[in-house]
């Protein structure tokens, strides 16, 4: 089980934990409404505040709030409705966070928010930022938590959260994620990975049952592997 586990720590998406490049400061205590009914607790990094979840809660001026404002009503009016514009910009907030690109990323998913703040995507993506940016996983998983809660969440995001919570060290809280995850998206052969992992972890005879699952799926370079260690570890025929 350890020599597993170090081979996880240095392997694991190992491609998109080499853009974590900075570290949170000490969090604020307090929290801060970013939609009706949502609270999240204030947070700030040592980056630029659009790089930041939430513009780094960053008190906007005048100036800044009119600018908001414009870009919300331009990209509406090229799109044709604010849906249509919630979902150009979080198609281009994924796009830049499977390239690698988190500080676009990051762009991307304060823009969505500033356009639809309710939306499930909105958490999920600024998540992914607080993970794979600023390596911070509490941050990640109060986010990841409000996302399958808000209106509209995709199929990929208990298979996004229970991989942060494998990367957390926490395979016991990631199982019953990922057991949901590959109900939510059978096709995504990452997720039976992530599932067969944690249930290896965990001690579960049932991890080769989803190794068979994930090889099947044709799992992500970055997931194959994993899918191989965890075959290994388990013995798995």
């Amino acid at each position: 089980m350890n020599s597993f586990e170090n081979y996880l720590r240095q392997a694991i998406w190992a491609a998109a934990c080499v853009v974590m490049l900075a570290s949170p400061l000490a969090a604020a205590a307090d929290s801060v409404e970013v939609a009706p009914g949502v609270q999240v607790t204030k947070r700030s990094y040592t980056a630029p505040t659009n790089e930041q979840p939430f513009f780094g809660f960053a008190v906007k001026n005048s100036e800044e709030k009119a600018a908001d404002e414009k870009f919300v009503s331009a990209i509406i009016g090229a799109t044709g409705s604010r849906e249509k514009a919630f979902d150009e910009i979080t198609l281009r907030g994924w796009r830049a966070v499977n390239t690698g690109k988190i500080r676009e990323a990051a762009l991307r998913f304060n823009q969505a928010f500033l356009i639809s703040p309710e939306q499930s995507a909105v958490y999920h993506g600024l998540a992914v930022v607080a993970q794979f940016r600023f390596n911070d996983l509490d941050a990640a998983d109060e986010l990841f938590r409000i996302a399958l809660k808000q209106p509209n969440p995709v199929k990929a995001l208990r298979a996004d959260y229970g991989r942060m919570l494998l990367i957390a060290k926490r395979p016991r809280d990631a199982q019953p994620v990922l057991e949901q995850a590959v109900k939510d998206a059978p096709d995504f052969g990452d997720a039976w990975t992530n599932l067969a992992i944690a249930r290896f972890q965990n001690g579960d005879a049932a991890a080769c049952a989803a190794v068979e699952e994930a090889a099947k799926k044709r799992p992500s370079n970055n997931s194959g592997a994993d899918l191989t260690a965890v075959r290994n570890a388990a013995q798995c025929k």
